[in-house]
């Protein structure tokens, strides 16, 4: 063999060497890059937060950042839950279903000479419908879900779901902060809960500190310590502005100094300290370098417990499924994928964040016909999802079911009522089309006999 040649074979054998190695760099730049890219997310989810209790709606709330997170996301304008009330709307919101369809219509109540019993009944219910007292834990959690892809999942704050040993650890979280067995506390100031605190966590506190800014401490740490290689998802679930109101002092007196009287001026005062919360919580993320690549999304569980003007109805008094009751804030924000200070007129409910969560840590579309949440990802996007009916069901009093299509909606009483509303050209549900022969609402009569006859359990 001549040299010539075995030169030749040479060239040959590093020319395929350096570009096997070009190959394989390009490789694990591209494996890096996805792992780098791979969103973190931060769900802040409030407690009987009302559609008109944010400043850019209503000046009587200072929120400036909830209105920056708006100015910088996308703002779902009819975003609504399908069991509006506290403990349903997590189950919702946890497993991408209707509530109803696990048998949780309304909030848990246990016996406390019995806290294992799966069902409870309410005395006013005028059907005495059983009603769930702990999420299952055969139940699949979008915490359990992201865990599939590598995400790292931490819990901060109000769980109401069930009792320890069906904690947040219990369904695929990897840590919790802030977790009791309570709805809501005694007092936002210490000592907050009166009892069932089985891990201890009013141990670590004193008088004068208030509950929100303890919880909020709790998510900001865990930011600033992070140090995995995985993405993480906090789910920072606030106990406020849930009553009791009792406002921050210094904010208290600020908004009486205002004019505010009584529980009015305690809760804007509640309200401002959550968005200051809320600020918080992104400036850690700047501090941390990764604000850039988090996912921030605010949403409330269900409509206040006072005034929702323009909206008609709350989280009291009877009209829970009017637009002041069904209808929360919700927002969000996704670098580079959402385009600044947008709105959308889409209906969405609760339940579609479970497959927006796996379609953003996964990127690919979630399928799954056991939920019946669909992904907004098409919305953030800034293009279309497919038409669909809400429907929504609660069981405490007379009114009890509802259906929205488009611009419809149809509200359904046990004492055999209708009511039928446009509610984009009437917000405030005053003028009530039930009677009037619109083709609506023979059509919606009827979708709503096929779902509840589908979706609603009997005993």
């Amino acid at each position: 063999m001549n040299f010539k040649f075995i030169k030749l074979l040479f060239i040959i054998s590093l020319i395929f060497s350096c570009k096997n190695k070009d190959v394989n760099a390009n490789k694990e730049t591209f494996r890096d890059k996805v792992l780098i890219n791979k969103p973190n997310i931060v769900l802040l989810f409030v407690d009987d937060y009302g559609w008109s209790d944010v400043g850019y709606r209503n000046n009587t709330f200072n929120t400036p950042n909830i209105d920056q997170l708006k100015k910088e996301g996308l703002d779902f304008n009819r975003a609504y839950i399908p069991t509006p009330t506290c403990s349903p709307s997590r189950l919702s919101l946890l497993t991408g279903k209707e509530a109803i369809r696990l048998g949780m219509p309304r909030h848990i109540s246990i016996d406390p000479n019995n806290p294992d019993a799966e069902y409870n009944l309410w005395p006013t219910d005028p059907v005495q419908r059983p009603s769930r007292n702990y999420l299952p834990l055969e139940e699949i959690t979008y915490a359990e879900r992201l865990k599939e892809y590598g995400y790292y999942n931490y819990f901060v704050g109000k769980w109401h779901l069930g009792h320890q040993g069906r904690y947040p650890i219990d369904q695929g979280f990897d840590e919790e902060f802030g977790t009791t067995d309570h709805g809501h506390p005694k007092s936002y100031y210490f000592p907050f809960f009166k009892d069932g605190d089985p891990k201890g966590f009013m141990k670590n506190y004193k008088e004068g500190d208030y509950l929100t800014d303890v919880l909020t401490d709790g998510a900001v740490d865990f930011i600033k310590g992070y140090d995995n290689d995985q993405p993480f998802m906090l789910s920072f679930w606030y106990y406020s502005v849930h009553g009791p109101s009792v406002g921050r002092k210094d904010l208290l007196k600020k908004y009486q100094d205002a004019g505010l009287e009584g529980k009015y001026a305690h809760h804007a005062a509640m309200v401002e300290a959550m968005d200051e919360s809320v600020g918080r919580v992104r400036k850690a993320l700047e501090e941390k370098g990764i604000a850039d690549n988090t996912v921030v999304i605010v949403l409330s569980d269900q409509g206040g417990a006072y005034t929702n003007a323009p909206l008609s109805g709350g989280k009291k008094g009877g009209n829970t499924l009017g637009e002041g009751g069904a209808r929360v804030p919700f927002m969000i924000y996704y670098p580079e994928v959402t385009t600044p200070n947008t709105v959308s007129n889409v209906p969405v409910q609760s339940i579609d964040l479970y497959p927006t969560l796996v379609e953003i840590a996964s990127g690919k579309k979630y399928e799954n016909k056991d939920i019946q949440g669909v992904s907004l990802m098409p919305l953030l996007k800034g293009k279309e999802i497919a038409n669909r009916n809400l429907y929504f069901f609660r069981s405490y009093e007379d009114q009890y079911a509802a259906v929205i299509s488009g611009d419809w909606k149809l509200v359904k009483y046990h004492s055999g009522k209708f009511q039928l509303f446009n509610v984009v050209e009437d917000i405030s549900e005053q003028n009530d089309l039930i009677g009037t022969n619109l083709e609506i609402e023979a059509q919606l009569k009827k979708e709503i006999a096929a779902w509840e006859k589908e979706a609603v359990p009997t005993y």
